[in-house]
């Protein structure tokens, strides 16, 4: 009699743990995956107007600007950042892959999706695309998909700051001849 009751008591017990386990996987704290306090108001809101007042935003001040918070930790300068790139001089962007982040989606719209003035070649079948300068025979773009695995597979930070100036210069010396050699052909006599 008593190891039933004991598995009547153990089954809702885990269950319990289990679902508490969940909520907090699909719900964890500090996040707003999970914000009840959407347009729509609950049952316990419906009923009480005291919740209004709890869950209320306070009224903008117009005296100062809206304060943006983050959970993250950029400061505003990290924010408000300005690159130059020069897709016509010598600037090489590189992409670091960091797995599962959205990298792979994110290479392929670097190579397919921008819109450049002379954009990546892609041809279909292939899974490298030709990335060139503008009126050169240079890549500007460092990626799996338009130089491949130069530098290994998922290369991190590190290698990749040592392999991608070699990998680069050797390129750029095969693409040179290449290039000499289409202008000046052979006399043929």
């Amino acid at each position: 009699m008593e190891e039933k009751f004991s598995r009547l008591i153990f089954i809702p017990i885990a269950a319990v743990i289990f679902l508490m386990i969940g909520y907090q996987y699909v719900c964890p704290a500090d996040s707003n995956t999970c914000n009840f306090r959407g347009h729509e108001k609950g049952l316990v809101q419906q009923r009480l107007p005291a919740f209004d007042s709890l869950y209320s935003e306070p009224e903008p001040d117009e005296d100062f600007p809206a304060k943006i918070t983050s959970k993250f930790n950029f400061t505003e300068r990290d924010l408000d950042r300005h690159v130059d790139f020069n897709i016509r001089g010598d600037d090489v962007m590189v992409f670091l892959h960091i797995q599962k982040t959205g990298g792979t989606t994110f290479g392929r719209h670097l190579v397919k999706n921008i819109q450049l003035e002379q954009p990546c070649d892609c041809m279909s079948g292939q899974r490298k695309c030709t990335c060139h300068r503008p009126g050169k025979a240079e890549s500007w773009l460092f990626s799996r998909f338009s130089t491949g695995w130069s530098c290994g597979l998922h290369a991190d930070w590190t290698e990749l700051t040592s392999c991608v100036p070699v990998v680069m210069n050797k390129k750029d010396k095969k693409n040179a001849q290449k290039s000499k050699k289409n202008r000046n052909p052979a006399k043929v006599c």
